[in-house]
């Protein structure tokens, strides 16, 4: 299989050649899962090594496996889960059995790649095995009390260790930043966003404030909640409103859209299929429970099907890292921090799988958005009497900042 490196693919991977610790800031849909791929191949070419690959959530963890997994052999290199997730693969969070599993297959001569959780990553740290290379992914979650210690030693315990995030976040007044060289590095590679909209890798955001001429009360949040998603889809337009991500103010919120008002008739009858996740009702498909594997198996498959229609509701869980594919909008109908908008932006600019072909075809230039069929990504804010003005405000300084300027934005760890 031919590889083709982006240029901010190939710096990165340069750098990393030359540094044994650093940060690679790259925007959401740069590829950066590429580059850590790329970079662990070209290690194991030398040798056989302990990589560990560590993730926010169970279900990215499960998504980088797959996206290595079809790039690495596993002829030689075996595979070792550390969290309390499902896996095909080998899957312990007991420090004395992850021990055994990497230790045996050096023994051997063979490689070993550990995915893991910031939360599970100090029981990787304390089975004392010998680490090659680490890679963390979405590295702005490491800087949090809870995972920064066991983050510090893997840094400092491991030959070589790279941090990769599209909103790195630094402190002042203590040493959990991302600015902590010792742990952290150097920044090696940072990548601006406008860099990879000309070359085709991401489209910029637009947002659209939605006025209500009333106000948010939280006596009936649901209700108002639910009128305003159906409000906001009923003035999209249909071919720029298929796959919409809709983020809801609390768990609470949601159930109560579901459960207490009729939006799911009302998207029903505008030919919408109805998604929704969270983790304290678990996962739902038009109605259905069903587990997360199949939820996520079956987001992927109608993203990639232009013609299925289809409002995915969650709180956190599809904030960052997750890819959903063919995502045209975004609704926000919480306030979010710094980290979180760029996050959210983050999953409406992807490319248009149809754009990325006609590009690589010759069919159409490069950056020339006016040419794609998916031109901008839309993150739509609604605007009450009393509420989501600032909002809207805020969102539009993070979008100049990382789209226009190419700098990500400043967020610090209190």
């Amino acid at each position: 299989m031919t590889i083709t490196l982006r240029p901010h693919q190939q710096r990165a991977l340069d750098a990393m050649s030359t540094a044994d610790k650093g940060q690679i800031i790259v925007p959401t849909g740069g590829g950066k899962t590429f580059i850590m791929i790329q970079d662990c191949i070209r290690r194991m070419k030398t040798g056989p090594k302990t990589i560990v690959v560590v993730a926010p959530r169970i279900l990215l963890a499960n998504q980088l496996c797959d996206e290595f997994m079809q790039q690495v052999s596993n002829t030689w290199t075996h595979i070792c889960h550390c969290h309390s997730g499902e896996t095909k693969y080998f899957s312990s969070t007991k420090s004395e059995k992850i021990a055994l599993f990497a230790n045996t297959a050096r023994a051997a001569g063979e490689s070993v790649i550990i995915f893991t959780t910031y939360h599970s990553l100090r029981r990787v740290v304390d089975s004392g095995i010998d680490i090659d290379c680490a890679y963390f992914d979405e590295a702005h979650n490491s800087v949090t009390r809870h995972f920064f210690i066991p983050t510090a030693a893997c840094s400092l315990h491991s030959d070589s260790t790279y941090f990769f995030t599209a909103t790195p976040r630094t402190a002042n007044s203590h040493s959990r930043g991302m600015n902590n060289a010792e742990i952290y590095g150097q920044v090696i590679e940072n990548v601006p966003a406008p860099e990879l909209i000309n070359n085709g890798c991401i489209v910029s955001p637009t947002v659209v404030p939605f006025e209500q001429d009333i106000e948010r009360l939280k006596i009936n949040a649901h209700e108002n909640d639910a009128d305003t998603v159906d409000g906001i889809i009923a003035d999209l337009d249909e071919q720029h409103a298929a796959k919409i991500l809709v983020a809801v103010p609390s768990s609470r919120v949601l159930g109560n859209m579901i459960g207490k008002t009729d939006l799911l008739a009302r998207l029903a009858e505008r030919g919408y299929n109805v998604l929704h996740v969270t983790s304290k009702f678990g996962a739902f498909v038009n109605k259905k429970k069903v587990g997360r594997e199949e939820f996520f198996r079956t987001l992927t498959a109608w993203g990639a099907d232009p013609t299925k229609k289809f409002v995915i509701f969650h709180y956190s869980i599809l904030s960052e890292g997750i890819n959903v594919p063919g995502l045209t909008h975004c609704v926000l109908l919480r306030n979010l921090n710094v980290v979180e908008m760029a996050q959210t932006i983050g999953r409406v600019i992807r490319m248009d799988r149809d754009d990325v072909a006609n590009i690589k075809a010759g069919k159409i230039t490069a950056g020339a958005l006016q040419m794609y069929k998916k031109s901008t990504g839309f993150v739509t804010v609604p605007v009450y009497k009393n509420y989501g003005k600032n909002t809207v405000e805020r969102l539009q300084r993070v979008v100049d900042s990382i789209f226009v300027k190419g700098v990500a934005p400043d967020s610090y760890v209190r």
